[in-house]
Order: structure tokens, then C-alpha cells, then sequence
């Protein structure tokens, strides 16, 4: 059984800002850390792994710049197996499903896997898209929004997600990929023994000539969508200022007025 986790860093801040020319998130001089939803699908990985035994494998993959080889050695410490750093400078501005084309064959080049498991969505791009292109690319059973896994066997899985007003018990065909919610588990704590112990271990870089990907497939040029333009939202606040003093079922008149008034003018 092989089970790989795409997992993404992003800046560990919600104040991000976007460089209006080229139209993507400036990461210089942020702090960034492993994607938190992806904790979840590492952690299930590891957990899936240690119960299956044999010759179970879990791989990690990320894409990313140069420094995202941090969020991998992460996740050697978590307790995966291997992992793959997907970095060159012809993925630059990648949109979705440039991204998943990279991450396809990326793991068609190491797999075959089993399992692949992907946060519900990044907290930066906040798409949710990458896991089931991805999937989709793979030809894979894609499952979104799953809260328990609890039964791989006789090349199947059997889960539980969640939907509208409840749950829905899913029994799908491996190879399959899963797109996990924080609901799933509680990721372990990262020891400093476990951190140190994977500080000087080396990770292999694939490149998009390693991985066999066409410049056309690559980067803005690879990407169907793209922004145009990027504006941020003015806040205007405004107030009238209503004094009641003696007179209160004039104020409320005044009140009713004023209300009245801005309904009209947003119905109109």
C-alpha cells in the first residue's frame, strides 16, 4: 500500500498582499508553515500507514520555491517516509490546474499510489480545486470533504463525509484521491527530537524537465486562468447621529426615516 499527501506552504499570517502587475501573493519576507488543513492528511496517512504494515509507504509532495523544502522536512518529521519537492522557476504563477498537472506527474514518475490525500483547500488561495483536478488527472476515485476514513481492504476504501445537514458513507475503488476536513483528527505535536533527526536529510528537487512537463503546460502559460486585475475593498462608514433627549417618539420617527431611506436606495 502506497500512500502519498500533497501538502503547501503558505505564509502563517492572513495579512497577504498581491503584486498587481503579476497578479500573484508576494511571499517575500513572510513567515510561512505547512498549510494547516494538511496536518489532517498527514496525519492520516501516517496513522493509515502504521495499521496496514507490510510494506506500507507514505510519500509527501509539495510544490513550491526553493525554501518550501522546510514544509517537506516538516513532514519527515510528522512521520512520512520520503519526499519530493516540485520547484522551478517555469511553474511561476500557476494557477489550479497547472498545479495539478505538475503533482500528476510528479507522482506518476514515483508512484504508482494507492492513496493520495490533499487538504480540503489551501489558506491562501482558499480554491479547494487542486485535490480533485488532481484527482481527475490521475483517473482516481476523488472524494471531497471527507471526516473518516474506516476501512482499507480488498483494493477499496470505505469513508465518511460530510454534506448538507449530516453525513454520507462513501465506498469508493482505489487508486483514490481523498480531500480531507479538519473534523478527520487531531495532527500530532512535532517533537525537537523528531525535527532534528530529519534536519540534514536530503530532498530530491523535480524540476518540469525531470517530470517530462511541456513549457505551454507550465506556469502562466500553462494557466486557462489568470487575473486581470487586483483591487481591494474601501470602507466607508458613515453616521447620522440621532438625539433622543425628551422627545423619544420623535427620534424614533426619525429613525424610521432614515431606515426607510436606505432601503429604497438599495432596492433601487
Amino acid at each position: 500500500m502506497r500512500l502519498a499527501v500533497m501538502i503547501k506552504q503558505v505564509p502563517a499570517t492572513d495579512t497577504v498582499k498581491i503584486d498587481p502587475e503579476k497578479g500573484t501573493m508576494i511571499r517575500e519576507g513572510l513567515e510561512m508553515e505547512v498549510n494547516p488543513l494538511d496536518l489532517h492528511a498527514l496525519e492520516a496517512a501516517v496513522t493509515w500507514r502504521d495499521r496496514l504494515g507490510g510494506e506500507a509507504e507514505v510519500v509527501v509532495f509539495s510544490m513550491g520555491p526553493p525554501s518550501a523544502i522546510k514544509a517537506i522536512r516538516s513532514a519527515l518529521a510528522f512521520g512520512c517516509d520520503r519526499g519530493f519537492l516540485i520547484s522551478d522557476r517555469l511553474f511561476g504563477g500557476s494557477d489550479t490546474l497547472a498545479t495539478a498537472r505538475a503533482l500528476a506527474a510528479a507522482l506518476e514518475k514515483e508512484g504508482p499510489f494507492d492513496l493520495v490525500l490533499c487538504g480540503e483547500r489551501a489558506t491562501d488561495g482558499e480554491t479547494g480545486q487542486v485535490g480533485p483536478a488532481l484527482g481527475h488527472l490521475m483517473k482516481a476515485s476523488v472524494v471531497t470533504y471527507v471526516n473518516e476514513i474506516t476501512e482499507i481492504a480488498e483494493g477499496r476504501i470505505t469513508l465518511r463525509r460530510a454534506v448538507e445537514g449530516g453525513s454520507q458513507v462513501v465506498r469508493a475503488v482505489l487508486p483514490a484521491q481523498l480531500s480531507v476536513v479538519k473534523e478527520l483528527n487531531r495532527p500530532r505535536l512535532l517533537t525537537l527530537r523528531r525535527k532534528q533527526a530529519v534536519r540534514e536529510r536530503e530532498i530530491p528537487v523535480l524540476t518540469a524537465a525531470d517530470l517530462g512537463l511541456p513549457v505551454e503546460w507550465c506556469g502562466l502559460k500553462g494557466s486557462p486562468t489568470q487575473v486581470v486585475s487586483v483591487k481591494y475593498p474601501e470602507l466607508v462608514r458613515s453616521c447620522e447621529m440621532i438625539h433622543v433627549g425628551a422627545d423619544l417618539e420623535r427620534a424614533v420617527t426619525d429613525l424610521a426615516d432614515i431606515l426607510t431611506k436606505e432601503v429604497a436606495a438599495h432596492e433601487g
